[in-house]
């Protein structure tokens, strides 16, 4: 995989992120390993400093999204201190937690691995929101409740509640430093944004911590000195030991530690991989790119992996430093591998002074990281009644994080998300709009007879918009609304193009609905069946799959709604006796605009007017064309068609024997408004202006009944058009 060229921005933006992710990497390190006991702080410090320079180093090279900051991060600190407390409490020892820990994170990388080989990057990014909200806040309260005690200065068997409840403990020089660093955290945005809060927190409390040590010389101890990080020794030894050191016992593994990390270990992957993603969706806001999720999983893993065999802690993507990197000109990943490479020179050249760290100022950037991941905005649920229940399922995740584990508590709040959508489905309506055959009508233009014959016979019709998913929570809801409309009616249409998904319970409902209609020789319409369901079959073919739609069986499924009222209208209108195809081209008497007119009329006008036939898919006329002539269909059947691409076009109207088009422009004299395209072969009855206006002055009477005539036609389509409009709007 090819590295991007190095940019003066990468450089930058790589050693502006060391100074927000080097300090957090160490306090989450001694968070871990603080369970271990006191003399273990400084490796759980080191443990921190290789975890951030291998992520860096590994992640941010093969995971692909640009200027994204991988590096030790708060959930990885929880999930494992978590573990080294009970494997301490259980009777554990230093060396078994040791590689514990790797294993942990070695497990936890491959299943990162195999997350993004299934490619289930996508299925992460869309958790609930109420989920994600309930672990991150879980995450931020677990990580105060395990700072407090080393803020305080308490021994470290003393947990959260019992060092609050046992100030004799409390050492006053740890508090000091701690209430320094939390105010110069808090106080330094409002200062300067050029250096970032978590360095001169950390400053302001080492400054502190050596202020105290000029008026009690034991501060300035270092060995068995439990406010500070403390020695690494000899740094190449140790350095090396904890890289290697942990792997020698690796043949006293059994089955028993196996099941140990197998949970952790999938909790951890999965909170590494959401807080991951979740700063790259933000990144991708920022900065508007694209990252590949289910690539970043997989540079995730291996970076996560490469941690876990040099001794280092996981880590994820992280929104401090990755924030901190874009606005310092970082252009590409690169950033992020001289992010590691500068953590290494940072602790080979500064290693002393690290040791010198006290443990009350990370405790306190760990608590203002803390506090910074609990979703306040959260409490706004509170306000709307319509939002409780999405705030109870935040609190049940927290609470479930706090009082059991965050893997239980991700089961939990999925299951509860579910329920709540679940819930909303069911109460909301299927049913968009509901309207019979009388009130809305195709786009054919048909006669006035034939329109009365429509409006006789269109209560026979049933229209039904649907919305939103049609599954076993919604069925019910949606038979209620059809079955008492079976007994009355001959064709339903059932509009689906708002419909999201379609479940087995509602396929079955559906089909016993066509055999209701069947036995009244009725049909079940279909029209707009969406292409594209979650499974990535379209609608038709799955109805195809479950029986639904079968040959010779009383179903139809129309691309548009307007091609399925069409179909039922033509049946209507047959239904009642009248020929259609079959019939011969209209003579002048036979149209309803000319009927009742004197023969010697008749006759002037048959001699003006031209008569012309067109092919199945020939045009008549184009948008912009010239032209002032009004046609008359003697037979066949004309569609006017608005072009909106090249390729694409609106059906505005189709036209049939009797009817009349390009009244506009016979009317106004400008271009051509859409096409007119033949349908099947037609013969027409053509009049020009011209022509029209020599009739005027012979024929003054018959000219005026000839625009009488069409107002009467414009007329009666603006009132039906009214009509469904009317519909519609409710």
């Amino acid at each position: 995989m090819k590295l991007p060229r190095l940019e003066a921005g990468d450089f930058w933006g790589g050693l502006a992120a060391i100074l927000v992710a080097l300090p957090s990497a160490i306090a989450f390190g001694v968070t871990i390993y603080s369970p271990l006991g006191a003399a273990h702080v400084a490796q759980g410090a080191l443990a921190g400093i290789l975890g951030a320079a291998a992520l860096g180093l590994i992640a941010s090279a093969l995971g692909g999204t640009q200027r994204l900051i991988t590096a030790p991060c708060a959930p990885a600190a929880a999930v494992l201190a978590a573990f080294a407390l009970e494997f301490m409490l259980n009777g554990g020892d230093f060396a078994a937690a040791m590689l514990l820990f790797s294993l942990l994170g070695l497990a936890a990388g491959l299943l990162q691995i195999v997350f993004g080989m299934l490619r289930l990057g996508q299925l992460i990014e869309y958790m609930p929101y109420p989920v994600v909200s309930g672990y991150l806040s879980g995450v931020g309260l677990y990580i105060i409740a395990g700072q407090v005690p080393r803020f305080l200065g308490v021994p470290k068997d003393i947990h959260f509640w019992e060092s609050l409840a046992a100030p004799a403990a409390w050492q006053w020089q740890g508090m000091v430093v701690g209430a320094v660093t939390i105010v110069v955290m808090l106080g330094a945005p409002r200062l300067t944004r050029r250096v970032p809060a978590a360095i001169l927190g950390l400053a302001a409390g080492v400054g502190a911590y050596f202020a105290l040590g000029l008026a009690d010389q034991g501060l300035l101890e270092l060995e068995g000195n439990a406010l500070v990080v403390g020695s690494f020794g000899d740094g190449g030894g140790r350095f090396a030991e904890a890289m290697t050191g942990r792997w020698q016992a690796l043949g006293s593994i059994g089955f028993e530690q196996i099941r140990q990390i197998a949970l952790p270990a999938l909790t951890l992957a999965v909170l590494l991989s959401i807080d991951t993603l979740k700063t790259c969706v933000v990144l991708d806001a920022l900065t508007r790119s694209r990252h590949n999720s289910n690539r970043e999983l997989i540079g995730q893993g291996l970076g996560n992996v490469g941690s876990a065999l040099v001794g280092g802690i996981p880590g994820a993507g992280t929104m401090g430093a990755t924030l901190v990197n874009i606005s310092s000109g970082a252009q590409s990943r690169l950033s992020g591998v001289i992010e590691g490479v500068m953590v290494l020179v940072a602790f080979l050249v500064f290693g002393t002074l690290i040791s010198w760290v006290p443990v009350a100022a990370l405790a306190a950037i760990l608590i203002v990281i803390g506090v910074r991941m609990i979703d306040r905005h959260s409490f706004n649920l509170l306000k709307q009644r319509s939002t409780i229940l999405d705030f109870a399922v935040i609190a049940a995740v927290i609470v479930t994080a706090l009082t059991a584990s965050l893997i239980a508590a991700s089961g939990v709040g999925i299951v509860l998300a579910i329920m709540l959508f679940i819930r909303e489905q069911i109460g909301g309506t299927i049913v968009r709009r509901k309207v019979y055959g009388n009130e809305i009508f195709s786009k054919r233009v048909r006669t006035h007879e034939e329109m009365e014959i429509l409006v006789a016979r269109g209560t026979r019709v049933l229209v039904v918009e649907l919305q939103g998913s049609i599954f076993f929570g919604t069925t019910n809801q949606l038979y209620s609304a059809l079955e008492p409309e079976l007994k009355t009616r001959d064709y339903v249409i059932l509009d689906m193009r708002r419909v999201q998904t379609v479940d087995v319970t509602a396929a079955h409902m559906l089909d016993q609905v066509k055999d209701m209609l069947a036995d009244r020789q009725g049909f079940l319409i279909f029209s707009q069946l969406p292409q594209s369901l979650p499974s990535g079959r379209d609608m038709e073919q799955y109805f195809d799959q479950v029986g639904l739609v079968r040959k010779e069986s009383p179903v139809r499924v129309f691309a548009e709604l307007d091609d399925a009222l069409e179909w039922v209208e033509d049946r209507l209108i047959d239904e009642a006796a009248l020929a259609r195809g079959e019939e011969k081209p209209l003579e002048l008497h036979e149209i309803e605009l000319f009927k009742e007119r004197k023969p010697e009329t008749l006759a002037t006008f048959d001699q003006l007017i031209e008569k012309r036939a067109y092919r199945s898919g020939e045009k008549i006329f184009t948008r912009g064309d010239d032209g002032d002539e009004l046609f008359i269909i003697r037979s066949g059947s004309v569609r006017i068609m608005l072009p909106i691409s090249e390729k694409l076009s609106h059906h505005l109207g189709t036209f049939g024997r009797g009817a009349l088009f390009g009244e506009m422009t016979f009317l106004d004299g400008e271009v051509r408004s859409a096409d007119a395209v033949v349908f099947s072969d037609t013969e027409l009855y053509v009049l020009s202006r011209k022509t029209f206006d020599q009739l005027a002055e012979e024929h003054k009477k018959l000219a005026l009944n000839l625009m009488e005539g069409v107002a009467s036609v414009l007329a009666s389509r603006l009132r039906y058009t009214n009509a469904e409009l009317r519909v519609l709007e409710y």
